[in-house]
């Protein structure tokens, strides 16, 4: 499933695995449920007419003459559309071998079909092939096929892991799995044991693993995570309306904005507690959501996956910042390939009617953080605090804001500076500073400028359009919201918009809009 809603049979849910691992079982990681099992159906039965015979006696990867004709009428071999299910009829054996039938389109492609219809072999790849669920968030368009797809879990060998920050896990034992809502097919409090709860560590569990997968705990053969909380919005409960990253009124905006503004930078873990202090005592809650750095253990390669997110200028709890410190080294390195993230509106959307979600102004600006911490990276400068944006009366950026163009003859204003002693062992995670490993006894000095305007034309992060420092970097477009109108696709517009940012900013990135029952290879 690649979009947000409202149409229920294409929301949020991805597959993946490490291609070393091929199709063996427990080797396939579900990444957010909205849509899961109906949606493997389809692909598989749209797939199926084109599936190939594997002799026993051939090597595994030679393909022969489709079994499937649906075209040859009365052919022992064609596909029974009388059925209309997608079921196809036995098939001619040749001397004595069984033929073994192979997906050879698609993004199932040569995954090896164990049964005749469509449905059948769905459930055999849930039931084997996914053993672990990771989930964003507990919104109803990320885990409702999940939800309903339990009922089939009962003949599966061993529990499926549903693996998520503690919010997640609290989430799913307190409002679903609780005999109400669904019954409580956990293994805790009693429940029936189909589904085995995973709390994930903030930042990745540093006693696990070593070098570059330090901190990455294995979710599923060939595939281990690391995650971080991101912010996806105010919560409704206690409040008159939800308005992403705003207050009821944009003075309590303001206000909540110059409190978060006036923060020093810190390393993300300082920065977490810091913050989870600072707006858990008072003031509206925030829903939190997950990113997740999935890590190949063949290669070393990763690709960073968002749950719904709003930005970092609009939170009044912003955390993306300190995925996009873990994610620069990444980059420099050439180990990050991709990342998934969502945009659910286009440009028309105002940032008062977000409900915690992004639109291209705000994609191109997070993806600017990032490229700020690549540059600085490179060069071994200080890993720059993020950027306050400005915002136009209507809750809009300016285009100025979204491009970082200082107007000739605007004046500058020299950046504020703030010094700190980190306290940072050199075994802990990558500093939000530095973007890599600091010492207890290195003194940094923090500039923060107060707007993307106020960057002096000496100024590091200064030509961002000349050095592309995103160069090649694919970023996938997830969750958007289908509009119910006639006229361009939703998607499209989306696609067009980040494209012409992109080449005004000169990240040097690609983007891409997922689609249903697409594979991408990273």
């Amino acid at each position: 499933g690649s979009r947000g809603g409202p149409i229920e049979d294409n929301v949020t849910g991805f597959l993946v695995r490490s291609t070393a691992t091929h199709w063996a079982k427990g080797s396939v990681l579900a990444v957010d449920a909205g849509t899961h099992l109906a949606a493997v159906t389809n692909i598989i039965a749209q797939h199926l007419p084109h599936a190939t015979s594997r002799g026993s006696s051939l090597p595994s990867n030679c393909l022969i003459q489709s079994m499937f004709t649906p075209d040859a009428e009365g052919d022992a071999t064609a596909v029974d559309n009388t059925k209309g299910n997608g079921a196809a009829t036995s098939a001619t054996q040749t001397d004595g071998v069984k033929p073994q039938l192979v997906l050879s389109t698609g993004p199932l492609m040569d995954f090896e079909l164990p049964h005749v219809t469509a449905k059948a072999n769905a459930a055999y790849f849930v039931r084997n092939l996914i053993t672990t669920y990771l989930i964003t968030h507990p919104h109803l368009d990320h885990v409702s096929g999940f939800v309903i797809n339990t009922a089939g879990f009962q003949h599966t060998s061993r529990p499926k892991r549903l693996a998520g920050l503690p919010s997640t896990i609290d989430a799913f034992k307190t409002h679903i799995f609780n005999d109400t809502i669904w019954p409580n097919l956990s293994d805790e409090d009693g429940g029936v044991g189909l589904v085995s709860y995973m709390r994930l560590a903030e930042g990745g569990n540093l006693a696990i693993g070593e070098g570059e997968g330090r901190g990455y705990i294995e979710v599923c053969d060939g595939l281990a995570v690391k995650s971080w909380s991101v912010s996806h919005g105010k919560c409704m409960h206690n409040h008159g309306r939800r308005a992403s990253g705003s207050g009821h009124t944009v003075e309590q905006f303001n206000d909540a904005f110059s409190r978060r503004a006036s923060q020093s930078t810190m390393t993300p873990t300082g920065l977490q507690h810091s913050r989870d202090h600072a707006y858990s005592i008072s003031g509206p809650c925030v829903t939190d959501s997950s990113a997740f750095f999935l890590r190949d253990d063949h290669t070393g390669h990763e690709v960073l996956i968002f749950g719904d997110v709003e930005p970092d200028s609009l939170s009044i709890k912003p955390r993306t910042e300190q995925v996009w410190s873990d994610a620069a080294p990444k980059v420099v390195a050439k180990i990050l390939k991709g990342i998934l993230i969502e945009c659910s509106y286009d440009e028309s959307q105002s940032d008062d009617t977000l409900f915690g979600h992004l639109a291209p102004r705000h994609v191109i600006a997070e993806l600017q953080v990032l490229a700020n911490k690549v540059n600085a990276h490179r060069t071994g400068q200080i890993d720059p605090s993020p950027l306050k944006r400005k915002r136009m009366s209507n809750g809009m950026s300016t285009h100025e804001e979204i491009t970082g163009h200082i107007p000739k003859g605007r004046p500058t204003q020299k950046p504020r500076r703030k010094s700190r002693k980190s306290n940072t062992s050199p075994a802990s995670v990558p500093s939000e500073d530095s973007g890599g490993l600091v010492t207890a006894d290195e003194s940094l000095e923090i500039a923060t400028p107060d707007s993307i305007h106020e960057i002096s034309p000496n100024s590091p992060h200064k030509g961002i359009s000349e050095n592309k420092p995103l160069d090649a970097l694919q970023v996938i477009i997830i969750h958007v919201k289908d509009n119910l109108k006639d006229g361009p696709d939703a998607g499209e517009t989306i696609l067009a918009q980040l494209e012409d940012m992109e080449r005004q900013t000169g990240l040097g990135c690609t983007f891409t809009v997922s689609q249903s029952g697409t594979s991408y290879f990273l």
